[in-house]
């Protein structure tokens, strides 16, 4: 296609497109900004948000540049199916979260981070390995957000990649760094409003300039058997399976998904993750399925690089006026989760390294700790546009970094309803399903005979702890015990012989199943018997400077007790 050179904007137009949209998000930034600002507010604003507010934050920050072109190359790739395993998954895990929030909001209502709650919980080793984990993690997806901004700008105006990324990474930094987590919301509110509005009319053009309906009928032949196939096996096991297992862990390990938990109202915790499904669902499917338009039409990616095919469909098909308002919903979409990795990075720099760890809870200088927050974001954006000069592929590194997590998301769960989980189960734990995991992840130990069969027997634990996990949340122990169980006796038949060739769904079910075995063995005997109440006496404000909204009762119990949730025989 040569479709770019024509579509073009000039440098003064796309000047005043970043101009606009970054000097707009920098204007609300100040707006709220405080001359005595307040450490706590910085974290989590007070843990007192309401509901537009937070719904349009969380739909936000879910939908990110990287899930538009991921769900794009996921079309590109499996087919027809490929959009919906990729946008309906990752909106039943935002719904999957609300009832482990409750949770967690109940024991540890003015908490700032998870890794924060852990230490109250257990102790200093699982703080730093949930903390270290979402500082990676973050940082991954900060670097892949550049990345989408980098392709963006290089192929819709004469700036090339580098400077793409240098001008997208400053433009986030800028309006972030002021007000810090108060900045990320209502900015991610305004963002999400245009990105709704953005395609609801994008979309529907592409295809109709296409020639849609009759592209598809024409460009069948462009498909083979398993992307023409809505129940497609190689769709299903390549990418709706691994990413099931992957968007599970980053709803219960994700620092930012966790500080708009703790920055909601605690009544609204609910109406927010609904809301935010179904306004992740619509958004990323429809815009991946201009993958599966690519793929009808014979579309080959510019340069080879399949991340750039959503710019690429949009120069091809829109006019000037439309163009613009695409190049500014990537925009948005890339800045709100950005901008929401920041804040998470600084939360955990300022909370959990210097906060608990360095200057010690009663003795943290709140001026301190926002300043080393402010750095943490500097640092973090120098960072995160190094890694992206390496250009890697952004759906590689969703599945990647949502198997990681993985390895953290029984411990984690485990840890706020069951009195016996110790330190060193948690942690054990952790350590035990890393080193299975990237073994098998990246072929480094072949997958044949005994080995091969011991990955594929953990394999099923994995899936039945998955679904179980999922039930768990919604009804309780034992129908989660008896789904999980089914759900592996069931997949055995399938999975044996078969799995190891399926090295990301096999590594994603291994981290769950080894997390699982050893956190449990290990806890089940102990003589542990934690008083969830102490999380709250132990997790609280730093900053004592100024209101920064109290934090909500809830309007409701928590929906289980502790002895129902105790899983030892």
């Amino acid at each position: 296609m040569d479709g770019f050179e024509s579509a073009q904007f000039s440098v003064p137009v796309i000047v005043a497109l970043l101009l606009f949209f970054y000097g707009g998000t920098f204007w609300i930034s100040l707006r709220i900004g405080k001359k005595q600002e307040n450490a706590d507010g910085y974290m989590t604003a007070g843990n007192n948000i309401g509901f537009g507010i937070s719904a349009g934050s969380m739909t936000a920050t879910w939908i990110w540049a990287s899930s538009m072109y991921a769900a794009a190359t996921s079309g590109y790739t499996y087919g027809i199916s490929g959009p919906i395993h990729y946008g309906l998954w990752g909106a039943l895990m935002i719904l999957f979260i609300y009832p482990f929030g409750k949770r967690i909001r109940a024991v540890a209502p003015r908490a700032h981070t998870l890794a924060e709650v852990m230490y109250a919980r257990h102790g200093r080793s699982s703080q730093l390995l949930l903390a270290g984990s979402n500082l990676v993690g973050s940082l991954i997806s900060l670097m892949s957000n550049f990345i989408a901004g980098g392709v963006l700008v290089a192929l819709l105006s004469p700036f090339n990649f580098t400077q793409g990324v240098v001008t997208i990474a400053c433009g986030v930094l800028l309006y972030t760094l002021w007000s810090g987590f108060r900045a990320s919301v209502l900015t991610d509110f305004v963002q999400v409003l245009a990105m709704l509005g953005a395609v609801v009319i994008i979309v529907p053009f592409i295809f109709f300039a296409a020639g849609f309906p009759a592209a598809f009928e024409t460009g069948a032949a462009n498909l083979t058997a398993q992307q023409g196939n809505f129940f497609s096996s190689e769709a299903f096991l390549n990418q709706g399976a691994p990413y099931i297992a992957a968007v599970l862990a980053y709803a219960i390990g994700n620092q930012t998904i966790a500080q708009r938990l703790f920055a909601v109202r605690e009544d609204l915790i609910k109406p927010t993750f609904v809301t935010a499904t179904v306004g992740y669902g619509s958004m990323v499917i429809g815009v991946g399925m201009l993958g599966v338009l690519a793929l009808y039409l014979g579309v080959e990616p510019s340069g080879g690089d399949i991340n750039n095919l959503i710019p690429q469909m949009a120069a091809e098909y829109l006019p000037a006026a439309l163009l613009a308002v695409f190049f500014v919903m990537i925009i948005g979409a890339l800045s709100s989760t950005a901008d929401s990795d920041l804040a998470a990075m600084a939360s955990i720099a300022m909370a959990d390294v210097y906060g608990q760890n360095v200057a010690g809870k009663g003795e943290a200088d709140p001026k301190v700790m926002l300043l080393v927050g402010r750095g943490t974001m500097v640092v973090a954006t120098a960072l995160a546009v190094v890694f992206a000069s390496f250009q890697l592929n952004i759906l590689d590194l969703l599945v990647f970094v949502g198997a990681l997590w993985g390895a953290l998301v029984f411990p984690v769960i485990a840890s706020f309803y069951w009195k016996k989980v110790t330190n060193t189960a948690f942690t054990t734990s952790v350590l035990a399903a890393l080193a299975v995991f990237l073994p098998v992840r990246f072929g480094w130990v072949p997958l044949t005979g005994v080995t091969g069969l011991g990955v594929e027997l953990l394999s099923v634990i994995g899936i039945g702890v998955v679904l179980g996990l999922m039930v768990f949340g919604f009804f309780g122990l034992r129908p989660a015990v008896a789904i999980g169980a089914v759900a592996a006796v069931v997949s055995a038949p399938f999975v044996l012989g078969f799995l190891r060739d399926y090295a990301t769904l096999s590594g994603s079910l291994v981290a769950y199943a080894v997390s699982t075995l050893v956190c449990w063995a290990m806890s089940r005997g102990s003589k542990v018997d934690f008083d969830f109440a102490d999380i709250d006496r132990k997790v609280g404000d730093f900053d004592d400077s100024g209101a920064t909204g109290a934090s909500v009762a809830a309007s409701e119990p928590p929906r289980h007790s502790d002895d129902d949730l105790d899983p030892t025989p």
